[in-house]
């Protein structure tokens, strides 16, 4: 819902807003309702909104409470707002407008840096003290919204977007070794705080950073989700869960269906969103707006799963709209999603993202999409076979299901000119860093097994850089706001405390499949999983083989020489034959990155 960006200095000189004007514009499409700047001394901020609640320009951007010496911007939702406006008003505060940006400054005044505990929903914040010089950064628990962030010499900037902070000068572009090490390991996840740019940091989710005047900074890592069973939930039965979880699930669409606007759902025929349909048209009635896409089927891969959305539209008298896409028309598309990506991204889903929320958008601001589901109850395939093995051997059988590339894949495919830091540190455990990195993560205590510990990477991290992210880069990349259900931090917490037993029974996600029972129709809850299918990107031919080849044979590409050309080479002669663990597209991986760079215009 917007877009921030801002400035702020350590040295002597003013913010300079002309800067902070740039990168705002370059935020255009998150906020294509009104523009704001502020400036004052050392620090200025800049906001483009997307109008959802209070309509008015009470609530434009950025936002002043003088009495308080505050002024803040604000990307996202509070969804509690009006209970904390009511609390806070109770304790003594004074509104000016009816929105929810106006609670997230009072609720600072009034908490200090806890104020983001009190918050639900999902938000990027930047708030400055005008008395102390002071600047705070906070962001939603599970990082929905973003907040990159760039430093040099005497000042810090910020933005929504990584391509926002490219507006100013003064980024290093080169590329960070160790994040491509893990974007190319990773499944394309490069974990907060790196990017794959060496000058551009993002905030980690959960954390609020308060800034100094003189440019020092501490971080609060205000929550974090216990993968582990509690004594007072020991007598509860498979039933009880079920119901807990439905409730809790409803309670999350309802928190989401507030606005001042029309809200509609983003309908793939899955499970999760079907039963976000079933929850949301059970309080908005027939009339519910829903949007399904497809795209051309091939011999390997069925290209839409209208047979399953057509059904749930059916059983609940939607709007729905279907989208269907040819395979001649995903070049251009593909060069729009290149240029709404905040950092490269892989999956197919991009695509359909990007089609789906270009109709969307002219039909209704706001959507509820079923984001987050297998994530937190079990239903991707690598957690059956991590329930057979013990907690210590949790990181390995995740390697095998998850990672894209080995080590030795690795060295054999970035080029030497990059060299990794020292292998002597212990972090980094030489030209590893994606699994010197997850075997820390899996260590940490408060993840009772394998499949816990599992659940607690893929939902705190790579949820949060990949799934999430693509999904907000191509909806707001059309002014459209998309809400996940699944992501309400409530019930993130209670779905981590199920029992395993439960979340993988029926081939997975089964406590939520009983849920749902007489919600949806069989052939729904019976199907098998399902993904957002583009067949055209994974077997790469016609058009698209022929970009892929331009680019990674481009002069661009070869001076920048992330990748050794041998490797890149055996990868074109048969652009289809590597694929990932996850079925992506090794060619497609590299291709990708290139293209990003070079629609940055980054050399």
């Amino acid at each position: 819902m917007c877009g921030l960006a801002g400035e702020v200095r350590f040295d002597s000189a003013r913010a300079d807003i002309r800067t902070v004007d740039a990168m705002t514009a370059a935020l255009a499409d998150r906020g294509p309702d009104d523009a704001g700047l502020w400036s004052h001394g050392r620090v200025a901020l800049g906001h483009r909104r997307l109008r959802l609640i209070d309509l008015s320009d009470a609530s434009a951007q950025p936002m002043s409470t003088p009495e308080a010496g505050l002024t803040g911007v604000l990307n996202g939702c509070i969804y509690n707002y009006r209970e904390l406006r009511t609390e806070l008003a109770a304790a003594g505060h004074r509104f000016f407008s009816d929105g929810d940006t106006e609670v997230a400054l009072r609720a600072y005044a009034h908490w200090g840096p806890q104020f983001a505990e009190h918050l639900i929903g999902t938000f990027a914040v930047a708030i400055t003290e005008r008395d102390s010089g002071r600047l705070v950064l906070a962001r939603d628990r599970l990082g929905v919204k973003p907040l990159y962030l760039a430093a040099s010499p005497g000042v810090l900037r910020f933005a929504s977007t990584l391509p926002a902070l490219l507006a100013a000068d003064g980024v290093d572009t080169s590329i960070d070794p160790v994040a491509l090490a893990h974007y190319l390991s990773f499944h394309s996840v490069v974990p907060a705080p790196r990017t794959i740019l060496a000058g551009v940091r993002k905030l980690p989710p959960a954390t609020v950073r308060v800034v100094e005047p003189d440019g020092r900074s501490t971080d609060h890592v205000y929550w974090r989700p216990d993968f582990s069973r509690k004594p007072e939930h020991a007598a509860w039965t498979e039933k009880d869960w079920q119901e807990q979880l439905l409730a809790s699930l409803r309670t999350a669409v309802k928190r989401r269906s507030i606005a001042d606007v029309e809200v509609g759902v983003l309908l793939s025929g899955g499970l999760d969103s079907s039963l976000v349909v079933a929850l949301l048209a059970s309080e908005h009635g027939p009339g519910l707006k829903t949007f399904s896409i497809g795209f051309d089927s091939s011999d390997e891969q069925l290209g839409d799963e209208f047979r399953y959305s057509d059904l749930v539209a059916q059983m609940y008298g939607t709007d729905h709209q279907r989208i269907r896409v040819g395979e001649e028309d995903l070049v251009q598309p593909i060069e729009a999603c290149l240029a709404a990506m905040p950092e490269p991204m892989v999956s197919h889903d991009c695509v359909a993202f990007y089609l789906l929320s270009q109709v969307v958008s002219a039909h209704c601001p706001v959507v509820q999409t079923g984001q987050g589901a297998d994530e937190v109850l079990g239903g991707y395939h690598w957690y059956q076979s991590l329930a057979q093995v013990s907690r210590g051997a949790a990181l390995p059988a995740y390697d095998r299901a998850f990672l894209d590339r080995s080590a030795s894949e690795l060295r054999a495919a970035i080029s030497p000119d990059l060299e990794l830091p020292d292998p002597a540190d212990q972090l980094l455990r030489g030209l590893d860093p994606a699994r010197a990195w997850l075997t820390e993560h899996f260590n940490r205590p408060g993840a009772q097994s394998a499949v816990d510990a599992a659940m607690r990477m893929d939902t705190t991290v790579m949820l949060v850089d990949d799934p999430v992210k693509r999904v907000d880069a191509m909806t707001m990349a059309h002014g459209l706001e998309a809400r996940m259900p699944f992501l309400d931090h409530e019930f993130v917490e209670l779905a981590a405390a199920c029992p395993v037993p439960f979340k993988l029974a029926r081939g997975g996600k089964g406590v939520l499949k009983q849920a749902a029972r007489g919600l949806l129709p069989r052939s729904v809850l019976q199907r098998p999983k399902g993904y957002f299918p583009v067949p055209a990107l994974f077997r790469l031919q016609g058009k698209l083989v022929e970009r892929v080849r331009d680019t990674l044979e481009s002069p661009e590409a070869r001076r920048r020489g992330v990748f050794r050309p041998e490797y890149v080479a055996g990868l074109l002669r048969d652009p289809n034959a590597a694929h990932t663990p996850l079925n992506g597209n090794k060619l497609w991986q590299l291709a990708t990155l290139e293209m990003w760079l070079q629609a940055r215009g980054i050399s």
